[in-house]
């Protein structure tokens, strides 16, 4: 049995409807939404409502880690616009998961990112779309469990939680054979992302469940240009499958490759 898995999807349309042309079943590991494109600033949510010198420079203030200052900004750009943010927010993102899961190929195996929003994907998954968080399921006569989210950051992205909370969803997969999360494990050569110079916080809980149960694989994205895409913890393979919306392309995996337990 072939998968192909992609994170970090971020409304690449135009791929996503191919990404499972060859593969038996697709899994996706997050991070469907696109609010704002640091590589584009005219793509997204907020150069949709504010325009594109606007965006720039609140992705210029991010970039600098000049948080106090974005956050300003973004208020006042709120302001101006006469409309209560939570209600335009709320349609933007229903609009684009219309359009994801309108792409994506079915069979699916999905959990959300950290950028997500997933009480507003409510009712739009189609039949063979399969949603999973804290939860297993069996593909290809191999266990697999499925970890979304983030963990809690100076950025203050939407479906970010607690360490205890996220570790409690951890605790809930236990072991199994590939173990399929948004964010990597703490390990520094998989959190520190080359492009944007910085680490991304990865989780402490998967790491432990990794050194303690051994699966066979650790998928995962979050992080969009590692220092390296993939590393051992003990006898697991860990592996970014990679930027989706910068690549197109699906990391592959033949399950036939998997040891005997």
């Amino acid at each position: 049995m072939r998968l192909h898995v992609v994170s970090d999807v971020h409304l690449r349309l135009d791929a996503l409807t191919q990404a499972g042309d060859g593969a038996d079943a697709l899994v996706c590991l997050g991070d469907l939404l696109l609010f704002v494109d640091y590589a584009d600033p005219s793509q997204g949510i907020f150069p949709d409502l504010f325009g594109v010198e606007q965006t720039r420079a609140f992705v210029d203030l991010r970039t600098a880690q000049r948080f106090d200052e974005a956050r300003q900004l973004s208020r006042d750009l709120w302001t101006g616009l006469g409309r209560q943010p939570q209600d335009v927010v709320r349609d933007a993102v229903r609009s684009q998961y219309e359009q994801v899961f309108a792409a994506l190929p079915v069979p699916a195996y999905v959990t959300f990112g950290n950028v997500d929003l997933p009480d507003l994907a409510d009712g739009l998954p189609r039949p063979g779309h399969v949603l999973l968080d804290g939860a297993t399921t069996e593909i290809g006569g191999l266990r697999f469990g499925f970890v979304g989210g983030g963990l809690r950051t100076r950025y203050r992205t939407p479906n970010e939680l607690s360490d205890e909370a996220f570790a409690a969803k951890v605790a809930a997969v236990g072991a199994v054979d590939v173990l399929c999360c948004h964010v990597p494990p703490a390990l520094p050569e998989v959190t520190y992302d080359v492009v944007a110079r910085r680490f991304e916080r990865g989780s402490t809980a998967v790491l432990d469940l990794v050194r303690r149960t051994s699966p066979w694989l650790l998928l995962h994205g979050h992080v969009h240009q590692p220092l390296v895409a993939r590393t051992r913890v003990g006898r697991t393979e860990s592996v970014n499958v990679g930027h989706f919306r910068a690549t197109g392309l699906p990391f592959v995996l033949d399950l036939q490759d998997a040891p005997l337990r």
